[in-house]
């Protein structure tokens, strides 16, 4: 099969870390994706939840090294001139499953051909090849230029910044949200304002989270601070005093990928009803958050499943959502929150 030209650039993207209805962890990792003809591949994988090569977490000599393996400056790290394009985001360890390409050379082209769910050194095609994918032939200078720039970057342009400060008057539950945001791999601190923090310590935060009992004054305070220290960062209003609630909140907006080639794109909560649109097919989860009379906390994974693109309206169970309620959408690359209205 000749390959068809195809367009070759990056962006920005995110592993969704969280902290699930089971009381699991799930890490939260930002890598670069490729885009292919002005979408991500990784959305033609069916649902995977898997990075690139291109983390932002590795060490800069790795980073620098699947740059240039990707440019095939360097030998093929599995037989057959096959390469990794998407792994674990947990281990990165081929055993788990990676997805795998041959990439060549072709009068000046690069070409992507053969993808492949690989678990151990040797692919097998014809019961593991993804046959609908590929191949792709990406114009030398496009594809060069595009993997070039990741090694031209300053450091603060190439990394985002996953750090969250925390301001609130429950000290308790901000110890227990910044301890499951490290858990995920995102640093958090406390502090009751921003006053007097130099702008060199400000740049290191990505967000800014406010407990529910934070006045109006005291937020314009910080984001003064924040402006005055010419930091760009995203606010985070505390919906309610439930830890994996504030992390899925928190993990929004701390997401870097753009609008358009993000796979969950709404949700709506209301009347005992979810609306959910999603850009290409992939696994959604649905859970629903609840504070009772004495403000416990209820938790209830209310959908499970795997959506088409498009609009889509899904029943909740009735319990799950009286009172006051939050629903979580979930996919493997982002995580939408909405209160629900009655």
């Amino acid at each position: 099969m000749s390959a068809a030209y195809a367009t070759f650039g990056l962006a920005p993207a995110m592993r969704a870390g969280g902290v699930l209805v089971n009381g699991d962890f799930q890490v939260h990792r930002d890598f670069v994706d490729f885009i292919v003809d002005g979408r991500p591949l990784l959305f033609q994988l069916s649902d995977l939840d898997a990075v690139s090569p291109l983390a932002s977490d590795v060490p800069p000599a790795i980073f620098t090294a699947q740059v240039r393996s990707l440019l095939l400056e360097t030998d093929a790290p599995l037989p057959g001139g096959r390469f990794v394009i998407y792994g674990c985001p947990e281990c990165e360890d081929l055993a788990c499953g990676a997805v795998t390409a041959v990439i060549e050379k072709e009068h000046g082209d690069f070409i992507w051909r053969d993808f492949a769910w690989q678990t151990d050194e040797y692919a097998d095609l014809e019961l593991n090849g993804y046959h609908g994918i590929g191949p792709f032939r990406f114009r030398g200078p496009e594809y060069r230029t595009a993997l070039d720039s990741l090694l031209t970057e300053t450091p603060d342009s190439a990394s985002p910044r996953r750090r969250v400060l925390l301001i609130g008057a429950r000290v308790a539950l901000l110890a227990k949200l910044a301890a499951a945001l490290r858990t995920i791999g995102i640093g958090a601190d406390i502090a009751h304002d921003a006053d007097g923090v130099p702008a060199d310590e400000l740049r290191a935060y990505g967000a800014v989270a406010f407990g529910r009992a934070v006045g109006q004054q005291e937020r314009a305070a910080v984001r003064r601070s924040f402006e005055r220290a010419g930091v760009d960062v995203a606010y985070v209003d505390g919906l309610a005093p439930i830890v994996p609630l504030l992390v899925a909140q928190i993990e929004h907006a701390l997401d870097r990928s753009p609008q358009e080639q993000r796979r969950l794109t709404r949700l709506v909560a209301a009347d005992g009803e979810a609306g959910v649109e999603v850009t290409s097919p992939c696994r959604v989860r649905l859970t629903a958050y609840r504070l009772d009379r004495l403000l416990r906390t209820h938790a209830q994974e209310v959908f499970d499943g795997v959506l088409e693109a498009g609009r889509h309206r899904i029943a909740l169970d009735a319990k799950a959502v009286k009172g006051e309620a939050f629903v979580v959408a979930r996919t493997s690359g982002s995580v939408l929150v909405e209160a629900m209205a009655h």
